[in-house]
């Protein structure tokens, strides 16, 4: 990866090409592997190197971005040279004030050498043992090892330099039979902390009980959410509501609800960027420092997220949570964290409710109540008198996730990293009433 002086020079190069009125400087780096295995065996090893450029010029309120991965000098005169073109034939944009100046960035320690140096030899013997003990009980595993290394560096021509390395190693594999299927993933700073055999445990474990799955009636039921399940509550939740720029538009359901209860009680969400078990990312893609936001306190609706230009229009500072130039989602957070609470089983409370593994294919029915529908997949159990007594055939649901978080009756003690679109530490949840539609053919 470049080094520090290599990606000043970079910037040096676009500062001095551009004659506009401000100009930024996004360098994205990127060293990637991925072992793919299916029908108990190994079938691709891909790896990526790459790097990015994109530049932001202003001229004026007109704003241009432009993306290569030339980084030549010439290269890079020439994204400046079409990032200029395109902000002076763009519309003003009557929002805008500035590119943001320079603030301190905290240090993280996101980087691991374990993860930059993984070998295929090293990934293949992390898939190894979940298609070696399915294979032994007749069972079916697919799935994939990645390591990521990455570099980010935002410069801009108002002083901001900042740059940053980070290291990610996942694992997920999916267990099938003839009848049903078991899922589990990992994801890790460190490729040397995953556990082949804790991820075979729960993949196998979980497609030899959802074997011969029975018919339930459609219809109100209690649920347990592992934490992928959960997950999704979170991601859709955040898309569509903790983002200044939604509750500024009025499609969130937060807007005008500040200081109000919207979720129960027993819910506190928060983002923390460079907070423990996430990968770390200490400034956002404008070069401003990331910092932890509470946006639900005990069910209370108390925050969002900004970036410079939903900031400058409630005359509030940027919390760090700018997306790429050219992303028109507004500032997202993206290193969520639900409260756990103080429970081991929240199966043995239930009388008669169903466990769910994880979601699929959700969609948004209706945004101020983060309706969503989807279907269940890769383990769904009925659950009887405080004890699993036998698989389900997967459903499909029709739910409020706001209305979900207000009936959780149970929160579990441990949490869980998932990357997914982001980073999330969440837990499992218990909740009192979840409404499914239909069934599907599995």
């Amino acid at each position: 990866m470049y080094s520090e002086r290599e990606l000043r020079a970079i910037a040096d190069i676009a500062f001095a090409a551009s004659d506009c009125d401000q100009t930024e400087v996004i360098i994205g780096e990127v060293d990637s592997a991925l072992t793919r295995f299916a029908n108990n065996g190994i079938h691709q090893n891909v790896a990526e190197r790459n790097h990015e450029l994109t530049i932001r010029a202003v001229v004026g309120r007109r704003i241009g971005v432009a993306t290569g991965n030339d980084l030549s000098p010439e290269g890079i005169r020439r994204v400046v040279e079409h990032a200029r073109a395109i902000a002076r034939r763009s519309p003003e944009n009557p929002d805008f004030r500035s590119l943001p100046t320079p603030r301190p960035i905290p240090p993280v320690d996101g980087w691991r050498e374990t993860t930059a140096g993984f070998s295929p030899e090293a990934r293949a013997r992390l898939a190894a043992p979940v298609c070696r003990r399915a294979a032994e009980v007749g069972l079916v595993a697919a799935g994939y090892i990645e390591t990521r290394a990455e570099q980010f560096t935002v410069a801009n021509s108002l002083g901001i330099f900042a740059s940053t390395r980070r290291t990610t190693a996942a694992a997920m594999a999916v267990v099938m039979s003839d009848s049903g299927s078991g899922y589990a993933d990992r994801f890790a700073l460190d490729a040397g902390d995953l556990d082949p055999d804790a991820l075979a445990d729960e993949a196998i474990g979980r497609a030899t009980r959802a074997r011969n799955p029975i018919d339930v009636e459609i219809g109100e039921w209690e649920v347990v959410l592992e934490p992928y399940a959960v997950v999704d509550l979170l991601l859709y939740v955040s898309f569509l509501g903790f983002s200044a720029q939604s509750v500024q538009e009025k499609t969130s359901f937060l807007a005008g609800r500040f200081g109000e209860r919207v979720l129960g009680e027993n819910i506190s969400i928060w983002d923390d960027p460079t907070g423990p078990g996430v990968v770390p990312e200490p400034f956002d893609p404008e070069g401003v420092p990331s910092r932890r936001v509470d946006l639900i306190v005990d069910g209370v609706a108390v925050g969002v997220v900004y970036d410079t230009l939903t900031a400058a229009r409630d005359g509030k500072e940027s919390t760090g949570h700018a997306l790429p130039p050219g992303s028109t989602s507004g500032p997202l957070p993206r290193h969520l964290y639900l409260a756990p609470g103080t429970e081991d089983d929240l199966v043995r409370k239930v009388d008669r409710g169903l466990l769910i593994t994880r979601f699929w294919y959700t969609r948004p029915v209706h945004y101020l109540t983060v309706t969503m529908t989807g279907m269940t997949r890769d383990g769904l159990f009925l659950i009887e008198n405080g004890e699993i007594v036998a698989p389900v055939k997967n459903l499909r649901f029709t739910q409020s996730y706001l209305a979900a978080l207000n009936a959780v009756t149970g929160i579990s003690r441990t949490t869980k990293l998932e990357i997914e679109e982001g980073n999330f530490v969440v837990p499992s949840l218990r909740i009192a009433q979840w409404s499914f539609t239909g069934k599907t053919a599995h």
